[in-house]
């Protein structure tokens, strides 16, 4: 019986204390004012390579919460093939941060990633207190996501150079926006002491 649950469920999540949640980078960069956009999220796409090789090194879930782009009939994977097969502009991002099998996603249709999706189950089932958030645009899905993880007493931190809008100084504002008024911890990735924190299970 036990066999037949784990596969018709699947197998349970392992339990942290944090998470780290990717925002719509699975992005063709396919509209108005996206070339400066992808002139921010190249450099950002490469540091958060790096953590979330360290988050995944170190035990700690790794949730891809992406923008269906009003492709209703299509899935995750269907936008990650488009992004890397169809010779689009966000091609470079895709290829620097496409997800593994075991990372997991959800699909969001609109800016915050807990609007009308299965993210609160899933963090509950993770036992998740410490999202890390990070992605495209700094100022907007970010900083909706950011909103609605606070309200929801979640501990927030947001890598100031993990994330990317369309100008950097949109990105300054909004960065300055979620540590004053979400508490957030906005400190550059190689400043965030993962292997420190009691949430982490490299040790």
């Amino acid at each position: 019986m036990a066999n037949m649950d784990e596969h018709m469920h699947g197998e349970a999540p392992s339990r942290n204390r944090l998470a780290l949640i990717l925002i719509d980078v699975i992005n063709d960069l396919d509209f108005p004012g996206a070339e400066g956009l992808l002139e921010e999220a190249i450099p950002m796409a490469k540091r958060l390579a790096k953590i979330k090789s360290f988050a995944r090194e170190a035990g700690v879930p790794v949730i891809y919460a992406n923008d269906n782009f009003g492709r209703w009939r299509s899935d995750f994977r269907a936008q990650v093939n488009h992004c890397l097969e169809d010779g689009v502009r966000g091609r470079a991002v895709v290829e620097l941060l496409r997800p593994q099998e075991d990372d997991y996603f959800v699909l969001k249709p609109k800016h915050s990633a807990f609007f009308s999706t299965a993210l609160d189950v899933l963090l509950e089932d993770l036992g998740s207190e410490i999202l890390i958030l990070t992605g495209i645009a700094a100022n907007n899905c970010v900083l909706f996501t950011a909103n609605d993880a606070y309200m929801r007493g979640f501990r927030l931190v947001i890598p100031a150079d993990c994330v990317a809008s369309n100008l950097h100084e949109e990105t300054v504002a909004a960065l300055e926006q979620m540590r004053k008024v979400l508490k957030a911890d906005t400190s550059a990735s190689l400043d965030l002491p993962l292997c420190e924190w009691p949430a982490c299970k490299c040790k």
